[in-house]
């Protein structure tokens, strides 16, 4: 696969070149630096918190939905940052396009790892708010990092999309914006999905199972919150013993991920004469 470029000598200096670049530079002006990058998610969750879960009462039967909350959210943000950087990466490193020659892959996987070193940042804060709210470590915890990765290809596969598709339609920004706002209300991740069952009459649960199957970020979601805070959380493979119906969700995930890849290939042939 042509993806595999990036892990020769030339392209992995400078794809380490362009993840530190873009890193230092991200908050270079602000007073606090990096630690917007864990205030940021922060102040995100502690709005929501007061609003969604002190006030409105969402998520009062769900062990530790506090930190589920919070949870949800630097998953959300990671996908978020993964895609809408990866959409503007091409266009912003025109110049570097049109003077060197290099694997392009390596300009969208750069954007995605800085997202994926701000997402490492704010899961420490989650451990360490889930160890002060009483959620007891285990083994299983470790089972994150197979749904971390697949977050990740998923967002890396619609980031390889959103880039090619943006040199030609650069109208695609606040479309996506859009989009990925509508996403996030979508996703159980201010409420639980058991709200889903318990207030859509009968149809709930036929719902809920929908909304996990047609929207991998829900699965993810979910699924994170079942290995890393309580089994209590509701999954997928939980509500049905049919295994494909079980697997979609990852399969679907890959299958994002390839396409991707492939219509990245087949575009950036004129990348340097269109950005």
């Amino acid at each position: 696969m042509k993806i595999l470029e990036i892990f020769s000598k030339k392209n992995w200096l400078l794809l380490k070149a362009m993840v530190s670049t873009d890193f230092k530079l991200r908050y270079k002006e602000s007073v606090l630096g990096y630690l917007w990058s864990v205030l940021k998610p922060l102040m995100l969750f502690a709005i929501m918190y007061v609003v969604f879960v002190r006030f409105m009462r969402f998520g009062a039967d769900v062990p530790h939905f506090a930190v589920a909350l919070l949870l949800g959210i630097i998953l959300w943000n990671l996908f978020n940052e993964t895609t809408t950087g990866g959409m503007l990466s091409i266009v912003g490193h025109g110049d570097l396009l049109r003077k060197i020659h290099f694997s392009k892959y390596v300009i969208v996987v750069a954007s995605s790892m800085s997202a994926l070193i701000n997402f490492g940042f704010n899961f420490i804060v989650v451990i360490v708010f889930a160890l002060i709210n009483g959620v007891r470590p285990a083994w299983s915890n470790l089972l994150i990092l197979p749904i971390v990765f697949e977050l990740y290809l998923l967002a890396l596969g619609i980031s390889f999309f959103l880039s090619a598709l943006y040199v030609n339609l650069r109208d695609l920004n606040p479309i996506w914006e859009v989009v990925t706002q509508a996403g996030f209300y979508a996703t159980p991740i201010i409420y639980p999905i058991s709200m889903i069952s318990s207030r859509a009459g009968q149809y709930g649960p036929i719902f809920a199972k929908l909304d996990l199957m047609l929207n991998p970020m829900a699965q993810i979601v979910q699924d994170a919150r079942h290995v890393l805070i309580s089994p209590a959380n509701p999954t997928l493979w939980g509500w049905t013993s049919n295994f494909f119906v079980a697997c979609w969700p990852v399969v679907f995930s890959l299958l994002i991920f390839l396409l991707g890849l492939r219509f990245f290939t087949v575009k950036s042939k004129y990348f340097a004469e269109l950005v």
